[in-house]
């Protein structure tokens, strides 16, 4: 790092999960089995939805959209992380830091609309059946997705774009094991009042948006399933239902433990704790969640083995 009027950075340090030596190697084999099972989960579930005609539906489409998100989200977070386990000097260079916060951001901010967007479809399909197919058009379908990925890439730029104006004099080592916006934002010698500003606001409009979309869908759904008869059609929907408010409860809570508070109190090491959840373990939970427990999914998974 130079330093003069403004600070020319080149590289950052990651100072990982933890600096044990005797736990790396461990570490290394725990996130790459859970990245290779996110990967097959994800990637299995978007080609398996591609290929089953009966799967054509907006639930499933949502559902495949939700598994690219978690598939490139894992992606940009992980593989690096991997690396950091192997290597003695966990450097990353400007440019990497600032692409891999774009993509993290980007795909964080989809997924928050994508899960509002998917409890809003629930909503449809379970409140209003026979409207079903006149509510949720592909056309709809398509401008809702289009919405979600919009909205991230205006998160994400904006966040990003902040970022650049930004001077850096302080230590080079993020306190991550990823390039974090909070992490990267406690490196500057600059007042960071807008930056800090920026996140309260688009975190809380994101957060506050999604979940009220999802709660308030949700409640509906509730009604609706007070009034079914069969018991066994109650239990169905209220599992379905619990699995998906988890998901949604572990994803935003762990969320907003590290992006609502971004004090200098605030404790990074907490803050990594919680991260793990909605970057790594998240991605590789939802194709169980919202897919694996589906019975369609199921046949449609036993007919493809079958015919292969």
């Amino acid at each position: 790092m130079e330093k003069g009027n403004h600070s020319t950075v080149t590289k950052f340090f990651l100072s990982g999960l933890t600096d044990q030596p005797e736990l790396q190697l461990p570490l290394f084999l725990l996130f790459f089995g859970i990245y290779l099972l996110t990967v097959l989960g994800n990637l299995g579930m978007i080609i398996l939805i591609l290929l089953s005609s009966h799967l054509h539906t907006p639930m499933y489409f949502f559902l495949s959209s939700l598994s690219f998100i978690d598939l490139c989200q894992s992606t940009v977070i992980t593989p690096k992380m991997l690396v950091n386990f192997v290597m003695e000097k966990n450097e990353i260079s400007y440019p990497e830091c600032m692409i891999q916060l774009y993509f993290f951001l980007l795909f964080t901010t989809s997924e928050c609309y994508m899960l509002a967007a998917m409890a809003y479809d629930r909503y449809v399909a379970i409140c209003s059946p026979l409207l079903y197919s006149i509510i949720m058009t592909q056309c709809k379908c398509l401008s809702l997705i289009l919405g979600v990925y919009i909205i991230g890439l205006v998160c994400a730029s904006a966040h990003v774009g902040c970022i650049f104006r930004t001077d850096f004099c302080r230590s080079d080592l993020i306190n991550h094991y990823f390039c974090d916006l909070i992490s990267i934002l406690n490196l500057s010698c600059a007042n960071v009042f807008v930056n800090e500003l920026m996140i309260l606001i688009f975190s809380g409009i994101s957060t506050i948006f999604t979940n009220l979309t999802i709660l308030s869908s949700y409640a509906f759904i509730f009604i609706s399933i007070l009034h079914i008869k069969s018991t066994e059609g109650r239990s169905k929907a209220f599992s379905t239902c619990s699995s998906h408010i988890s998901a949604v409860a572990v994803f935003f809570g762990s969320a907003a433990f590290m992006y609502l508070n971004p004090s200098p109190s605030h404790s990074m090491d907490e803050g990594k704790v919680s991260s793990i959840f909605y970057t790594i373990i998240v991605p590789m939970l939802n194709p169980l969640i919202y897919s694996l427990r589906n019975k369609d999914v199921k046949k449609s998974l036993k007919k493809m083995i079958e015919r292969r």
